[in-house]
């Protein structure tokens, strides 16, 4: 089975400043720290496991951004991943969610993947799109709010869904789109012996940049500008996306009071009551 794993580099969304956001309305990542988008990691992890499980299979990251997005793809492969393409172009920036799956889709058709997986959502828009709207561009059927990939046996693959009152169970042949529930297992630590394999690895613009001594072409991260990818130039980038962002603010809750009470029967009673009251409980 060959698998392949949508990640994204995220600015860390705990840590936004006033800088966090250019006059344009796009994020300033440069002011942010980066971090792997949490429930690509759970992709990634059910990614693995079918790897575990299916001799042969393959998992490769495909990742879009500035070269420094090169990251995800090596933490992926100090996990246990084989390979990843990173997307990276000009053309490519600004991005909201309907021009980033144009590009994904774009180099997905050109990966030929039996299986894609994904995080739900990446932490700096909270959209829930792309994995869908890969879906839709690509004409695959698509799972959505996956918790568990229970099982393939070669036709079909069997997949636990975390839905907000319970789980459903279902199965869908290949090839399919995946979207992973932040409630699915966590990904596994790196693996040492990967870590000593792939920590030269690198694109060629930084082999270019900063060469490495220890750098060989088994090593090397691909990487695909638009030329590559080919398509429609106005529909990636800034020239793609309606979506545009007003503005980003922080904010900051401050209570307005505060109650000391003690564990007696009493204040307990009380507190329920005042809560019932105002409708916070009941």
């Amino acid at each position: 089975m060959k698998i392949v794993v949508l990640a994204k580099q995220v600015p860390d969304t705990r840590n936004v400043g006033k800088n966090a956001m250019k006059e344009d309305g796009t994020v300033n990542r440069a002011a942010l720290p980066a971090i792997f988008n949490p429930e690509d990691l759970n992709a990634l992890e059910q990614a693995l496991r079918l790897k575990d499980k299916h001799a042969g299979s393959t998992v490769q990251l495909l990742t879009m951004g500035p070269g420094r997005a090169a990251d995800i793809i090596r933490e992926g492969l100090f996990r246990g991943a084989d390979g990843g393409v990173l997307l990276t172009d000009r053309k490519f920036a600004g991005a909201d969610t309907l021009a980033t799956s144009y590009a994904l889709s774009r180099a997905l058709q050109k990966l030929q993947p039996d299986l894609i997986i994904a995080g739900r959502q990446a932490i700096d828009g909270d959209t829930a799109q792309v994995g869908p709207q890969v879906a839709e561009k690509l004409n695959f059927p698509q799972v959505t709010y996956a918790e568990e990939i229970v099982g393939y046996n070669g036709k079909e693959i069997v997949i636990k869904r975390r839905l907000e009152h319970g789980v459903e169970t279902v199965s869908s042949t290949l090839p399919l789109v995946v979207t992973v529930h932040g409630s699915a297992a966590p990904c596994r630590p790196r693996h040492a012996k990967c870590l000593m394999k792939y920590k030269h690895s690198r694109t060629a613009t930084e082999q270019q940049e900063n060469p490495s001594p220890y750098y060989n072409e088994s090593l090397r991260i691909t990487e695909w500008g638009v030329a590559d990818v080919g398509g429609e130039e106005q529909q990636f980038g800034l020239s793609g996306s309606p979506t545009k962002v007003k503005k980003i603010e922080n904010i900051v809750f401050a209570a307005k009071e505060a109650k000391r009470l003690t564990a007696a029967d009493k204040d307990v009673e009380e507190l329920v009551i005042e809560l019932i009251g105002n409708h916070t409980i009941g």
